[in-house]
């Protein structure tokens, strides 16, 4: 009986990285798929019914891109786990509540066409969606230690740490200027499109040497 246990052990470990990774997906589809029921259907068939929906569209882009980022990411990241654990799993779930609240601002932002005060709220969630992914992370790489994979990945993590002082600037910024704001959200946008490939060449590098 004493030897089976560390059997049962990993394989409960695994699965629980699993599901969590198959739970994080499903939150994240129903994410976009609620943002694009934003979206109304104009009641008339012409070019010009159009019009009123694209900021809203502008919105719901902006949107997308981000949440498109943190399943990339977040899906980087966990492939370089090996267990989780009850902090984990919270600190998955404390992720997934800001990133919930996405589709609420990116509505009310589309609808106001980029107010200011709607502006500083979907800063706000945000730089929460942003801080939530760097506690996980954090979280992670002292569950598995320094030397683990994802943490010679991240490093000293520049591009996180600037992602969130950017979004408080901008939503300092969204209460005179909420074009400056969405300039800035935009820019941090675009630093994370580019696929951060950091764990992917660490996996690489451990390839090789093997």
């Amino acid at each position: 009986m004493e030897l089976s246990k560390p059997c049962i052990t990993e394989k409960y470990n695994f699965m629980n990285k699993n599901r969590l990774e198959a739970f994080s997906d499903g939150v994240l589809a129903i994410i976009i798929t609620i943002m694009i029921l934003e979206i109304k259907i104009p009641e008339t068939p012409d070019f010009k019914a159009l019009q009123s929906l694209f900021p809203i569209f502008i919105s719901y882009v902006l949107s997308f891109i981000y949440i498109g980022i943190y399943w990339n990411n977040h899906h980087h990241m966990l492939h370089s786990t090996t267990s989780v654990n009850g902090k984990i799993l919270w600190a998955n779930l404390h992720l997934l509540f800001w990133l919930s609240l996405i589709p609420f601002a990116t509505g009310w932002m589309g609808e106001n066409h980029f107010a200011k005060a709607t502006m500083t709220v979907y800063g706000i969630l945000l730089f929460m969606s942003a801080l939530a992914y760097w506690t996980l992370q954090n979280i992670l790489i002292k569950s598995h230690g320094k030397n683990s994979v994802l943490s010679k990945a991240v490093g000293s993590d520049f591009k996180g740490k600037a992602s969130l002082v950017l979004y408080l600037i901008a939503i300092a910024f969204s209460f005179f200027n909420e074009w400056i704001s969405g300039g800035i959200y935009i820019v941090v946008a675009l630093i994370w499109l580019v696929p951060d490939k950091r764990i992917e060449r660490m996996f690489e590098s451990l390839a090789s040497e093997s």
